[in-house]
């Protein structure tokens, strides 16, 4: 049913990892034992084909997932393919705003029985939009632990939208920023029609300060980089802010 396809990464700005193709819309990036960029791609009104980034932790079997793929179909083509070839179910999500991007799966998820956890003011869009309602909510930060990783969820302020949070792993050093962090591949904020962008680069900034020892950041599109894409985030919205004047 799926073809895997083992490539290397030949960015001179990033490790080069394990690219693993589940079909021509999904891939998996292999950090390490344990986690896994799934990037899928999808055709958005307006905006043309473009990919977008999620984050898999797999250990023990079990498999905890920061946003879904673009729709159900790319996320049960994904929760099947980590049973068949990681020999991992998918248990738990985060989900990291209410874009589609983020969530756009989630309803497939339910029906897996997948326990769902997203910041209370997105679950409060979600219902006024009438999208799937994830399961458990928060307000500031969550911390759970997941077959023994610490994982932090939490929302430093408005930016990217009102609702976007980062889910931090602390002894792996690992941030998954989402939509709220722009790769260095990025020459502009991107989707800005729901930004706060008066926000956003002291959002970013207390992000920064509050993880010093960041080592890897994932953004919700592009190239996986390390601390310096906060920085260069900083710097696109500071550069929009300042056009704008």
């Amino acid at each position: 049913l799926f073809t895997l396809l083992f490539i290397n990464s030949a960015s001179a700005k990033t490790p080069d990892y394990e690219h693993i193709r589940v079909n021509t819309d999904i891939e998996l990036i292999k950090i390490n034992e344990n986690f896994y960029v799934h990037t899928s791609w999808f055709d958005f009104p307006g905006f043309g084909r473009f990919s977008s980034n999620g984050l898999v932790f797999v250990k023990n079997g079990k498999a905890l997932l920061i946003d879904t793929p673009n729709t159900n179909e790319q996320t049960l083509i994904l929760y099947h393919f980590l049973q068949d070839h990681l020999s991992t179910t998918i248990t738990k999500i985060i989900v990291g705003h209410s874009h589609r991007d983020c969530m756009g799966g989630l309803s497939v998820l339910h029906e897996k029985g997948v326990e769902s956890i997203a910041y209370a003011k997105t679950i409060q869009i979600c219902r006024s939009q009438k999208l799937p309602i994830p399961q458990k909510s928060f307000v500031g930060s969550m911390v759970i632990e997941f077959e023994g990783e610490t994982v932090i969820s939490r929302y430093f302020g408005a930016g990217h939208t009102v609702d976007n949070i980062i889910v931090y792993f602390s002894a792996s050093r690992i941030l998954f920023g989402g939509c709220l962090i722009k790769s260095l591949n990025s020459e502009g904020l991107g989707n800005i029609k729901e930004a706060a962008i008066e926000h956003w680069d002291d959002t970013v900034l207390n992000i920064k300060k509050a993880y010093p020892l960041i080592k890897l950041v994932i953004p919700g599109h592009g190239d996986i980089g390390d601390r310096n894409l906060l920085d260069h985030t900083i710097a696109l919205i500071k550069d929009y802010k300042q056009k704008e004047k």
